[in-house]
This record gives structure tokens, sequence and C-alpha cells, in this order.
């Protein structure tokens, strides 16, 4: 059983997320703020770089739990530049694709003035449902 990706009439089209997700029954998974970092600390100084390694850091704590980038359901994304987010959309639905696939969670983008470390310029943090376990 998958989760129902729900984009009703009378909403804005999606571009980077669904409006609702109606997840399958399963187990929870929350996800804690994921950045760029490497296992060694280390962190890429450019905002796609660091979004590219952020979803790949996403897609193995999922794995970590035994799901997978369709077992997401909801996604926050924080950043410490909008602007620039959005005028590399194209390069960061390509990270995203790489890593999490086509099938978008509920999801909703924040600037924020700082992360935890000053280096990084995005964090991830989701939950998701693992269907069946």
């Amino acid at each position: 059983m998958t989760h129902l990706r729900l984009n009703p009439e009378g909403l804005m089209a999606p571009r980077g997320f669904t409006h609702a997700v109606l997840p399958a029954q399963g187990r929870l998974v929350f996800l804690a703020g994921q950045t760029a970092h490497a296992a060694d600390m280390s962190i890429p100084q450019d905002l796609v770089e660091q979004f590219d390694a952020a979803c790949a850091n996403v897609a193995t704590a999922l794995a970590a739990a035994g799901g997978s980038p369709e077992h997401l359901v909801s996604m926050q994304i924080f950043v410490t530049d909008v602007a620039e987010y959005v005028r590399r959309r194209p390069e960061i639905r390509e990270a995203w694709q790489r890593h999490l696939g086509g099938d978008y969670p509920a999801a909703a983008l924040v600037e924020v003035s700082a992360l935890v470390d000053p280096a990084a310029k995005v964090e991830l943090m989701g939950v998701a449902v693992v269907p069946g376990a």
C-alpha cells in the first residue's frame, strides 16, 4: 500500500511539494534535521551542494529506519536565503530527485536567519510512514 498524495482543485499547482498526504498504515519515522555535514563534519559551501548532501543524509537516515524516499509524508526545508533557493530551483529539483525521487511530500520552505552551524545554508527535517512495518 502506498501513501495517497492529494492536490485538490482550487489550490495552486504544486511545484516540489504535495498539498496533502494521506499516509498508509505503518510505522512513523521522525527524522532529525539533516544538514550537509559529512561524517567528518566537513560541509560544502555552495547552497545546491549542501541541498544535495542534505537530501543524501535524509535518505541514509530513513534507510536506517527501514524506510525509503517514497515513504516521506512531510518535509520542512529551512534555508538561510530563500531568494537563492528559488533562483536555483532547477538544480535543487535535480538534487531532490537524485536522492529522494519524484514523489513529493507535504512540505514547507522557511527562511531562517541562521542554522546551528554558521556554515550551514540548508536543513531538512521530515516525517515518514513506513507501510506495513
